[in-house]
């Protein structure tokens, strides 16, 4: 079971934001990740928190997620479904969009689309909508993606064999693109996101 820190910083000018203290692991629903997030040692304040478990597809079947105060819980369901919770817990907003998953600031989420699409280096460039959560509202957005593997190469290492998988993400709108490196169900580096620690070896999916 994968157990480590990701630091969060502002990809354009490397503000730091926060650090995600994760663990996760494969399980009889799918795969699930678990975190929480702290302002930047030293102070290490509580900033948030992540749930999500996929099923065995990559869909999510459940997601929560805690920032300043507001709350979303969510899940596949005609697409993906979801309750947004304010601060006061007065009122609730629900939402439904004919999406593929959820994506935010969280690794997890690019796990989890990557999970879902299941490329191959010969796959062709391939869209896919997505609802986003980011920022302490936690203020949902739909957006469209284009994920592409463009390389999977395997090293050894002193656990044993890591395959090592790059893609190249793309925004549709704005046409922006950048590269992610994923082992496994861990993120080596992607943009705005650094692995600083990894307690034990990532584990690899199996179809």
């Amino acid at each position: 079971m994968p157990k480590g820190r990701y630091s969060l910083h502002d990809p354009h000018d490397h503000t730091p934001l926060a650090e995600e203290h994760f663990h996760c692991a494969p399980g009889p629903q799918g795969w699930r990740y678990v975190a929480q997030l702290t302002t930047p040692a030293p102070e290490n304040d509580h900033l948030g928190s992540v749930d999500l478990t996929l099923d065995d597809l990559g869909r999510p079947l459940r997601l929560e997620l805690h920032s300043g105060g507001w709350q979303v819980r969510g899940g596949a369901l005609e697409g993906v479904t979801w309750v947004r919770t304010d601060p006061t817990g007065e009122e609730a907003t629900e939402g439904t969009v004919a999406a593929h998953t959820f994506t935010g600031n969280s690794p997890a989420f690019l796990v989890a689309t990557a999970r879902l699409l299941r490329l191959t280096t010969t796959s062709p460039p391939t869209r896919v909508r997505l609802v986003s959560f980011t920022g302490q509202a936690l203020a949902p957005r739909t957006l469209d993606q284009q994920w592409a593997l463009r390389s999977s190469e395997t090293h050894a290492t002193d656990n044993g064999p890591l395959t090592v998988d790059e893609y190249l993400v793309g925004d549709v709108e704005t046409g922006e693109q950048h590269t992610v490196h994923l082992a496994g169900d861990v993120i080596l580096s992607a943009p705005g996101i650094e692995l600083e620690d990894l307690e034990t070896p990532p584990t690899r999916f199996t179809d």
